[in-house]
């Protein structure tokens, strides 16, 4: 019931706004905030992510995100990401994206806490296979206690130019991490 009414929530703002044109294009843009409901397959964890980008002149990128997440057996994660990226267009509608980020994550567990600090990286791809179907993929290193390096898949439909839903899905050794979220464009 809780991921029912995540999902009307998420959604809701994209029936609002489907009024865009036939046949209009949104261009690939990187000034945008989202937010997604995360779904972790290994010990029951559920949260939210809130991401943003902003792009500066010359395909430089500012990017961040502040996840949340609460699992069952009493442990609460919050991971705090900062970092810039380039973004290379190598076709119409589609470019080659990199980016390095600091994570901070907070881990709270019944009896105590803990803490660490590393760096991401990802290289990936992003294009428009119609004008209102995205898709992404990339590969991503973390070194935070334990390195790991996860594929994600990820496609969003575009309602308007400035609001897209969709989903992801990262794979990573251990775990499976499922998102559904909508991104609002600031065009």
């Amino acid at each position: 019931m809780k991921r029912m009414f995540l999902v009307a929530v998420l959604l809701t703002p994209g029936f609002a706004f489907a009024q865009n044109a036939a046949g209009q294009s949104p261009a690939l843009d990187y000034n945008y905030a989202e937010l997604r409901f995360v779904d972790v397959d290994t010990a029951g964890g559920d949260g939210f992510r809130l991401n943003g980008s902003f792009e500066l002149q010359n395909n430089w990128l500012v990017v961040g995100g502040l996840t949340s997440l609460d699992f069952n057996n009493n442990v609460d994660a919050t991971i705090f990401e900062i970092g810039g990226g380039y973004v290379y267009n190598y076709a119409p509608d589609w470019d080659l994206v990199g980016t390095l980020r600091f994570v901070s994550a907070d881990y709270d567990f019944g009896n105590g806490s803990d803490d660490d600090n590393g760096f991401a990286l990802s290289a990936g791809t992003r294009g428009l296979l119609t004008p209102q179907f995205e898709i992404r993929g990339s590969v991503n290193h973390i070194n935070l206690d334990n390195s790991d390096t996860y594929l994600e898949l990820a496609g969003d439909y575009y309602f308007t130019e400035r609001f897209s839903a969709g989903i992801s899905l990262e794979f990573a050794g251990d775990t499976d991490v499922f998102t559904l979220g909508a991104r609002w464009f600031f065009r």
